[in-house]
């Protein structure tokens, strides 16, 4: 049976939305478009 009380002891929140969109957003990331302009670039 589960004991809710050990549970809730283990129990960790998950972090604010706010906090990881800042973590995804603050990174520099290439994407595809970005690739394709450099290569663009390069070809001319």
């Amino acid at each position: 049976m589960i004991d809710f009380d050990e549970e809730l002891k283990k129990f960790k929140p998950i972090p604010d939305t706010g906090e990881v969109a800042g973590a995804i957003y603050d990174r520099d990331t290439t994407d595809m478009v970005d690739i394709l302009k450099e290569m663009m670039k390069e070809k001319q």
